[in-house]
């Protein structure tokens, strides 16, 4: 039996916090954003050349202990040592003792985009395997084809992609999108990402499913054009980087933006509208797919 606790931080604590949790007995310490999933959901993300992006004004910091330990002094002491006035109120939880490694992979099953493709963790066999399965298991990187926005990006680039299409996925994270556009017959394929652990994790994805993918962090130069550009994010990044993607997309090159909740859409359609006509292609749970062709 383990012990959980969760604290609720702001950005300047956050990651002393974390550090003072480990410090004084912490098996592990994480650092989400508290505000996931919600609409004031906050990206890292930077521009190219910028600086690092701070870490969320709202962030949780997770840890795991072993039973027993005397949670209300541990965060009485980090919170101090972390230079926060007074101890922070957290939540706890008893953790039973598990195979994390199979429970874990129990959580991750083959995803069935469409008849035509399908997303399969390395310890599954392809449940279909006259289908086009990319093998990608969970990891650092965002994208493993649960998330509604991926599927709705995977299921346009289905029925998006005849073949010999040149391609570009902004924020590639995994590599999920820019690996699925050369399974599905694109001739060449571009990652960027600002993360260098997403590079390295998409760089591997890709030679798992022997894919050639050009990988480029976002500070590097792009001076081509594409017949389609892709970008699961999320709005507000989308709507700074529209002066960018718009210039990466060919005369009647297609885009798809991702990302977007419902209420959203009309604040990404108005940031593209000086290059391109979005409608809304699709949505799932909430979330919106637009798509368009360059001017």
């Amino acid at each position: 039996m383990w012990l959980s606790v969760s604290v609720v931080a702001d950005a300047a604590h956050a990651e002393a916090l974390a550090d003072a949790l480990l410090a004084l007995g912490a098996l592990s310490a994480g650092i989400e954003d508290a505000d996931a999933g919600t609409e004031r959901e906050t990206p890292q993300f930077g521009e190219p050349g910028s600086a690092a992006t701070p870490l969320w004004a709202h962030s949780r910091v997770a840890a795991l202990f072993e039973r027993g330990a005397d949670l209300p002094a541990i965060v009485a002491a980090a919170a101090d040592a972390a230079g926060l006035a007074a101890a922070p109120a957290y939540d706890s939880a008893e953790v039973d003792e598990q195979d994390w490694v199979r429970l874990t992979q129990a959580q991750f099953a083959p995803i069935r985009i469409n008849q035509r493709l399908w997303i399969v963790p390395s310890w599954h066999a392809p449940p279909d395997p006259a289908a086009i399965n990319l093998e990608l298991d969970p990891g650092l990187a965002f994208g493993t084809g649960s998330h509604p926005t991926t599927r709705l990006c995977l299921e346009w680039l289905c029925a998006s992609i005849g073949g010999g299409e040149r391609v570009l996925d902004y924020g590639c994270g995994s590599g999920i999108l820019a690996i699925a556009a050369a399974r599905l017959g694109a001739a060449g394929v571009t990652g960027v990402d600002i993360d260098e652990h997403a590079l390295a994790a998409a760089a591997g994805n890709a030679e798992r499913n022997g894919v050639a993918l050009r990988l480029l962090h976002s500070r590097d130069p792009l001076d081509i054009t594409f017949d389609i550009v892709v970008a699961n994010i999320l709005t507000n990044p989308l709507c700074v980087l529209a002066p960018l993607l718009a210039a990466r997309a060919r005369p009647g090159g297609r885009i798809a933006l991702s990302g977007i909740l419902l209420e959203q859409v009309e604040q990404v359609r108005q940031a593209y509208r000086p290059w391109f006509d979005l409608t809304l292609q699709a949505e799932q749970e909430g979330w919106a797919l637009l798509a368009g062709a360059r001017s």
